[in-house]
């Protein structure tokens, strides 16, 4: 088998691709490591092949996901939504609970924990994608166009809420941007923002008065604690994380000499980004956040050369809310939000995580050479019409 006649879609986008899979491996081999004592004996290598084996899978994920021309994902977007509706409300009624938050679910029979929300953040955002590209010819309708893309929009962010707020944060501000992008008219976009603001007070208010020891109470922790620099567990992660920052430097102390990986809660997922700077400096935290901003420059070219909407939305939604979750996880490490549990997307450890960014990237790079290939069809067609 020829590997190159497999390789598709923009170069540039699959450099990125390797270099945040060459900096995920560095990284989360040095910060695993007292992991490994406390879990596996000591065994420093075992997180190591983990990680490396899980992105393995991501890349071959996103090598077969790429392999199908982006016009079939449209179909696909209503089985997703259809799936991931049901999967979320039973994570919600009987998923695995982390930090009195329930996110996960186990995969009978494997062992294996996925996020339904990142699985629902994909399908919804698909799904908008498709629907915005159908009604481009009645835009300005409220219950031809409007309504039918903020409805499911509006489900899959309540459904994923009450557990991961900073998720549905994401997903809904993506969406919006989506639906500005697709022409919907900003009056229903603006009274959208207006209406979130108002359905999460009355759902945080609701559930303080309902269980004020639950997951809205440790959102207000967290806000509190990061207002007022309290010596706390959430500002001890992020005290930690200056730390590791400012020892960083400009060049950073080398490739496995990181000391803050000692003390810091979850370096190796949530405050991946600190270790990244303390032992790659200012330079490798900056080359992380150019891979990022490069990965959504290139992703809108493909949304500029596009002829067809689904396509262009499908690029531009899907790039969009990878960049905005590497912000939040790459703000909270350096104090400028507080902290939520966002993961650096294809760099933090994890399977379930780097498995559905693979899947938003393959689908990147199938509009990427699937706009190429129409380019080429419409040219050699005006070439035959001109002969």
């Amino acid at each position: 088998m020829n590997l190159k006649i497999k390789i598709k879609g923009d170069r540039v986008i699959w450099m990125v691709i390797l270099l945040l899979s060459l900096m995920s491996v560095l990284a989360v081999y040095s910060s695993s490591g007292i992991l490994a004592y406390k879990i596996r004996g000591g065994n420093t290598a075992y997180y190591l092949i983990k990680q490396f084996i899980f992105l393995m899978i991501g890349i071959f994920i996103i090598i077969f996901t790429h392999q199908v021309p982006y016009r079939y994902y449209s179909g696909l977007s209503q089985l997703f939504l259809f799936m991931a509706i049901p999967l979320l409300l039973v994570t919600l009624a009987s998923g695995s609970a982390i930090n009195e938050a329930r996110r996960w679910l186990t995969v009978p029979g494997t062992g294996l924990t996925i996020q339904p929300s990142d699985f629902a953040k994909l399908a919804v955002i698909m799904y908008v994608a498709r629907l915005l590209s159908l009604t481009q010819d009645r835009i300005d309708e409220l219950k031809g166009a409007f309504l039918p893309v903020i409805i499911p929009v509006v489900i899959a962010c309540m459904l994923i809420l009450p557990a991961n707020f900073s998720t549905a944060v994401i997903l809904f501000f993506t969406c919006m941007a989506l639906m500005f992008v697709g022409r919907i008219p900003f009056k229903y976009i603006a009274l959208t923002l207006v209406g979130g603001m108002i359905v999460l007070s009355a759902f945080i208010g609701i559930s303080l008065a309902i269980d004020k020891e639950g997951r809205i109470e440790t959102w207000k922790h967290r806000i509190e604690t990061y207002l007022s620099g309290e010596e706390t567990e959430n500002n001890y992660q992020v005290n930690r994380a200056k730390i590791a920052i400012v020892n960083g430097g400009l060049f950073g102390k080398g490739p496995g000499n990181s000391t803050q990986r000692n003390y810091l809660p979850h370096p190796y997922s949530d405050f991946i980004f600190a270790i990244i700077i303390e032992e790659y400096g200012f330079i490798g935290g900056t080359l992380i956040l150019v891979c990022y901003l490069w990965l959504f420059f290139r992703a809108s070219l493909i949304v500029h050369r596009s002829k067809r909407t689904f396509g262009a939305f499908l690029a531009f939604g899907l790039s969009l809310g990878l960049v905005l979750q590497a912000m939040v996880n790459m703000a909270v490490a350096v104090n400028l939000v507080p902290v939520t549990g966002q993961t650096l997307p294809f760099v933090s450890m994890g399977g379930s995580s780097i498995f559905f960014t693979s899947i938003a990237l393959g689908m990147i790079l199938s509009v990427s050479w699937g706009v190429e290939a129409d380019k080429k069809t419409e040219t050699e067609q005006k070439t035959v019409e001109d002969e």
